[in-house]
């Protein structure tokens, strides 16, 4: 059935109900588990000596951060006896890094987590999730 899994990671305690179910899903069928977490891009403006922290400094920052929360999926995965491969990328919008990321590896499915917007705030703000949804052409499994 699935043998390549991608779960995307925020370090969110909501993401991490679909990274237990993706590791359980993988551990289950005998697949490869991928992890992502997408780094925020360094805000430049017009006047960049008036930036509080420097590039350098708010790049490592990103990556320590996003290596963490991938490095706990990994960790999660080998106590399951699942192969993990993790990475960390750098994208203005994480939803189109996740489904670049899941072509790239050829994953055939993706494990996200749904933030539980409803209504209006749904409706406005949207999410990466539901983002993905509209545009991945791999199955996306939404964990609640």
């Amino acid at each position: 059935m699935f043998k390549r899994i991608l779960v995307p990671t925020d370090g969110s305690d909501i993401t991490a109900k679909a990274i237990d179910t993706a590791i359980e899903l993988a551990r289950s069928l005998g697949a490869q588990l991928y992890t992502i977490s997408v780094k925020e891009p360094f805000p430049y403006s017009a006047i960049s000596e008036m930036q509080p922290t420097p590039p350098q400094e708010f790049f490592d920052a990103q990556e320590r951060i996003a290596a963490k929360r991938v490095q706990a999926v990994v960790d999660l995965s080998q106590q399951a006896g699942v192969p993990c491969q993790s990475h960390t990328v750098e994208a203005l919008h994480p939803w189109e890094a996740i489904i670049e990321h899941a072509k790239r590896s050829e994953c055939d499915l993706l494990v996200m987590a749904s933030h539980g917007r409803r209504g209006v705030s749904a409706l406005l703000l949207g999410s990466e999730t539901q983002k993905v949804l509209t545009h991945s052409k791999v199955p996306v499994l939404v964990v609640r």
